[in-house]
């Protein structure tokens, strides 16, 4: 019995160093560019912001290697930066590409840092590419480091507006002309919710630290003495509580502070974000409020709400089509909750008989993310 105890705290350490290792990778796991195209004036103008986290890794900008990377590291190289951009960008008409001229550069805050934005003025060779709505645009920057970034295209012209996410797959997009129908926009912002829950690994992990337990009877008695639940409709029911507390409590300050109700600072929001799921995380382990854990779930959404809400502000919300894009962004990020807990779920239910599931999923699982947790904590506050 002792061997065994100790073979177990040994995977419980070997699964916790693992996520101090892997913590600073996951705390950054957004990687968006976001790219308008509007008139200003006479001129047709295109701007692009990217992190600078992103570029920094292509060009490793940190020379006083502090962790962070200034304005004045970056415009020592900017030369190099306004070449890179240009070169990964492209829009064209029927028969030619378009000149690029560039116009102005400048630092630009976002919901999760400093941007690095460049601005060109766009000149065609046929006017009526233009006009008729017959460009593309191409975007291929940072795909080559990471396949998980997304170029967000917003184009806002007179008498017409588009939006499209451009990916390693999908690289061009048509500026159309004409407004854009109503469905297009909600189901433009539904596939934006659905891929920031996917990409939002604290989102996750919160969601996963309150649902590991649904599998087993409730009880006083230490987490990995719970024994397993026989009906899968009990099962299924203390998921929905959970995840119905969450959809409610987020879908509440989502809407609140994109009608600007309420607007609290960005940087509390995302520690306090990082505290949820530590707590959550922890609560598997201590059992503060195991029996009742879609509260939780109600309390900590609140605080993710104000996350997604900074995520739809970057985004640039259509103000006459408002209602519809909140809708939609609500629907996917539903969605992408229902995914992961169908993938979680059946095999939870399958395994939850198991000592490897309450000692290394549950215990093991819940002290991994809680490591985790603490050093999105720690960042965050560090800014």
């Amino acid at each position: 019995m002792t061997f065994l105890f100790r073979h177990l705290a040994a995977r419980l350490a070997a699964l916790a160093l693992l996520a101090a290792f892997a913590g600073s990778a996951l705390a950054h796991s957004s990687s968006n560019a976001y790219l308008s195209l509007s008139q200003r004036g006479p001129d047709l103008v295109l701007r692009t912001d990217i992190n600078l986290r992103d570029v920094d890794l292509i060009f490793d900008l940190d020379d006083d290697r502090d962790g962070q990377v200034s304005w004045g590291e970056t415009a020592s190289r900017m030369d190099e930066l306004k070449a890179w951009m240009q070169q990964g960008i492209t829009v064209r008409g029927t028969s030619a590409a378009c000149e690029l001229k560039p116009l102005d550069v400048m630092a630009s805050p976002h919901s999760d840092g400093f941007y690095f934005s460049a601005e060109w003025t766009v000149v065609c060779a046929d006017p009526e590419d233009v006009a008729a709505g017959r460009l593309t645009l191409q975007y291929g920057l940072i795909f080559d480091q990471d396949n998980l970034h997304r170029g967000l295209l917003k184009v806002e012209l007179p008498g017409a507006t588009s939006s499209a996410i451009l990916s390693p797959d999908r690289p061009e997009a048509a500026l159309l002309a004409g407004e854009v129908s109503g469905w297009a926009v909600f189901a433009r912002y539904v596939v934006e919710g659905v891929w920031h829950i996917w990409i939002g690994i604290d989102h996750i992990l919160f969601l996963l630290s309150l649902l590991v337990l649904a599998p087993l009877v409730p009880s006083r008695r230490r987490v990995t003495s719970w024994p397993a639940v026989e009906s899968f409709r009990t099962s299924f029911m203390d998921v929905l509580a959970v995840v119905t507390a969450f959809t409610v409590a987020h879908s509440i300050t989502l809407v609140a502070s994109i009608l600007g109700w309420v607007n609290p600072p960005v940087a509390i929001i995302e520690s306090v974000i990082a505290l949820s799921v530590i707590l959550a995380a922890l609560n598997n382990l201590l059992g503060w409020f195991s029996l009742k854990r879609w509260r939780l779930a109600f309390v900590f959404g609140l605080i993710h709400g104000f996350g997604f809400a900074n995520v739809l502000l970057d985004l640039a919300l259509p103000a006459k089509q408002l209602a519809l894009a909140l809708g939609g962004f609500n629907v996917g990020v539903e969605i992408g909750q229902l995914a992961i807990v169908l993938a979680f779920l059946p095999l939870a239910w399958l395994l939850r008989h198991t000592a490897f599931y309450r000692w290394v999923v549950v215990a093991g699982g819940s002290l991994a993310i809680a490591v985790i947790g603490s050093i999105w904590l720690v960042e965050r506050l560090g800014g």
